[in-house]
């Protein structure tokens, strides 16, 4: 009986190995829940998401010496890729230089 409660209780590796490097410990972590239980936790894909860097529009407002605006206009006519959280939008860094690649002349 302890055997088979030993297997269901089983965690995944928590730390990495002292062999293994910490990306592919990373990478053998599950990406999605497995039951509804797992739902409330963190997943690896969600993880990866939060490490990625952001600017605000306003931010880009800023660096670029614009009006708020103008960025939004740029979301909206597909120029500009951005992400929408809540009632602002977020844009990835490597999508803003992309963007800037674009538009650059040459």
């Amino acid at each position: 009986m302890k055997n088979n409660q030993s297997k269901k209780n089983k965690k995944p590796n928590t730390k990495p190995s002292s062999n293994e490097s910490f990306n592919d410990w990373f990478d053998s972590l599950p990406t999605v829940p497995k039951s509804k239980k797992d739902y409330g936790k963190i997943t690896v894909e969600a993880l990866r998401r939060a490490t990625k860097e952001f600017y605000r529009a306003q931010d880009l407002a800023d660096k670029l010496d614009l009006n708020i605006m103008t960025i939004y206009r740029y979301i909206k006519a597909g120029k500009l890729k951005a992400y929408k959280i809540g009632k602002e939008y977020r844009i990835e860094k490597r999508e803003f230089s992309k963007f800037l690649e674009k538009v650059s002349t040459k």
